[in-house]
């Protein structure tokens, strides 16, 4: 939407954004903040050329560009970070979950050195200080780095890259003519999705009182499954009924390919397809 001839839709997705900067004032916007890849809205992948077109889009307004990389981000992807496989270098990322593995809870950001030189540069009198009561806390901070030298010594982004190419190609293979999968999508590490839909030509969603995603999930969970599922929030061009797949970096070659076969007959379970 909103596509002029010939662009990319991350040229279109830019330009919107800078648009929308200037529409509203370059010194009035402070930063823009994007997840890499869109986890809760249904592991939506972003083409190759939008995020360093708003890198430009951002250093051109003086507007910080964030990641949030609470999802993606220490091997997810693939990476240690996804906004490698782009060559992005944010002004500030925030990140939690993978960097304790969810062992114990642990979040924080990660800033350029221009901007902790800005900080340093405040004398300490006039800085405003923000905190909270359980901010370092020892025990989780030590299991942050614990889990770090388990990531670093087993490689695990190598593995998270290996591991999801066989998703991805075991859901390609699985579902790429099945007559209710409108999406497949992944291709970065463990972090996959398939999105169903009534008509495959039309992709037309199924309509919301029949409940598919949660009846999906409580079939996946009979089979031995626990994963996420997304209802339809609306017909088509909103998302359709939708399925997360975000194994653990440990996952096996076996795993992978049950994961597969469990989504595939719970969809036959409760569509009959």
């Amino acid at each position: 939407e909103g596509a002029r001839p010939g662009e990319t839709a991350g040229q279109t997705a830019a330009r919107l954004l800078e648009e929308a900067i200037l529409r509203e004032g370059p010194d009035t916007v402070a930063a823009f903040i994007a997840e890499p890849i869109h986890g809760g809205g249904g592991v939506l992948y972003p083409t190759d050329d939008y995020f360093p077109l708003v890198r430009q889009v951002c250093d051109r307004h003086g507007v910080l560009f964030i990641a949030d990389e609470v999802i993606t981000g220490f091997c997810r992807t693939g990476r240690w970070f996804a906004m490698e496989h782009w060559n992005v270098l944010p002004d500030i990322v925030a990140f939690a979950k993978g960097v304790s593995s969810g062992y114990l809870p642990l979040g924080g950001i990660m800033v350029s050195k221009e901007i902790k030189e800005t900080m340093d540069s405040v004398k300490p009198d006039d800085r405003w200080m923000h905190a909270y009561t359980y901010s370092g806390h020892p025990a989780c901070c030590a299991v942050a780095l614990a889990n770090l030298d388990i990531m670093e010594r087993e490689r695990l982004w190598e593995r998270a890259a290996k591991l999801g190419e066989r998703l991805h190609a075991g859901l390609r293979a699985a579902f790429a003519d099945h007559p209710h999968v409108g999406d497949i999508r992944g291709g970065k590490g463990l972090l996959a999705a398939i999105e169903l839909v009534q008509d495959r030509g039309t992709k037309a969603n199924f309509p919301a009182d029949r409940k598919l995603a949660a009846r999906l999930q409580a079939e996946m969970v009979k089979l031995g499954m626990i994963t996420r599922t997304r209802p339809v929030v609306g017909p088509h061009p909103a998302m359709g009924d939708s399925v997360f797949f975000a194994p653990p970096l440990i996952v096996t070659e076996a795993e992978v390919d049950r994961i597969v076969s469990i989504t595939r007959d719970a969809l036959k379970a409760v569509l009959g397809a």
